[in-house]
């Protein structure tokens, strides 16, 4: 019996070992750039660049998706913004280097408390905040909560409202009692790895993803076994938090955009978008034809747009949405000659 025993534990620690190694390396590979900053019982971590001079628009906070870190939306917005802006680019609770904190940071309004004492822990009295996808659930909750905060709203593919449906296997794998520990610390990494190359390719789909994505931005960090758990308790989470919450979005009145593409099968623009469109009052919603879940990298022109309208610079929005279109058809051709 104790040799079955054995035999049975050997290949499960091996398991464990192997994904504690390739978590350290994980980390090696993508060192903290951000800055930790205690908000009161744990810290948050976040890359902050300083109002320059040259400033011509207001402070921006910007919250990552899914299974992401500040990396994401650094990659997209930081080097075109350089010089315009007080940038803070948030991990958010228990996400990158950030430290999950309590209970009530596995909801999103939880996590936008958390990143309005982190503004003010940073000597940020307002901004105007910006949520990908899963972070503009964060970005809602935000503008419902903390308007006082909130110099205005863009959400670039955000997931806002009530789905059919559920979320994948995994993600309840990975919180159930004990078995989601043996879930996190030893299948995770492997299942991870190999499905690293195609879910990248398929969260920019049907676009083509930048071919430095993976080596820029970390996403293997989201597959560290307590980050992983964080990540699936978001998921589980947000449903059952949308359909208690999201009827709250008509109390927003903050000047607000939606961007998002008609090729998105990964959030659906004719249920998130437009529900938000719908819901908030003023909001303008800015559809790009023939664009996927990543508007960030791939109209980051459109988004910066507005961003100036926000702050109250004449932009057509509509008319920069066509020739983003235009320009990413000829990419296309580009790219197939």
């Amino acid at each position: 019996m104790l040799a079955e025993v054995s035999a049975l534990l050997a290949p499960l620690a091996a398991a464990i070992g192997y994904s504690s190694f390739k978590a350290r390396q994980f980390e090696q590979a993508f060192p903290n750039v951000g800055e930790l900053t205690d908000i009161g019982g744990y810290r948050m971590n976040a890359l902050h660049i300083p109002r320059p001079d040259t400033a011509d628009l207001p402070a921006i906070v910007f919250i990552h998706g899914a299974s992401g870190n500040l990396l994401d939306q650094a990659g997209a917005f930081l080097r075109p913004l350089q010089g315009r802006a007080e940038m803070l680019f948030v991990d958010r609770p228990g996400h990158g280097y950030s430290e999950r904190g309590g209970p009530e940071n596995a909801v999103p309004s939880g996590q936008a408390a958390a990143i309005a004492r982190l503004m003010e822990r940073r000597g940020i009295e307002k901004a105007i905040i910006v949520g990908h996808s899963f972070g503009g659930a964060i970005a809602a909750a935000f503008g419902v909560h903390h308007p006082e905060k909130t110099a205005g709203l863009l959400f670039l593919a955000p997931a806002t409202h009530p789905w059919p449906g559920g979320v994948d296997w995994y993600y309840h794998a990975a919180t159930a009692p004990l078995l989601g520990w043996l879930f996190n610390h030893a299948l995770v990494v492997p299942m991870g790895l190999r499905r690293l190359e195609q879910g990248t390719m398929n969260v920019f789909r049907p676009n083509v993803r930048p071919a430095d994505y993976i080596a820029s931005t970390g996403p293997s960090l989201v597959l560290r076994p307590g980050t992983f758990h964080n990540n699936a308790t978001d998921f589980t989470r947000l449903l059952g938090y949308l359909k208690a919450e999201s009827h709250r979005y008509r109390e927003i009145t903050a000047p607000t955009v939606i961007i998002t593409g008609d090729s998105d099968d990964i959030v659906w623009e004719h249920l998130h978008s437009q529900g938000l469109a719908r819901d908030i009052a003023g909001s303008e919603l800015v559809t790009i034809r023939g664009v996927g879940h990543k508007p960030d990298y791939l109209a980051t022109d459109v988004a910066i747009a507005a961003l100036e309208k926000i702050a109250g610079m004449p932009r057509d929005l509509q008319a920069a949405a066509r020739n983003a279109e235009e320009r990413l058809t000829g990419d296309i051709v580009a790219t197939a000659n």
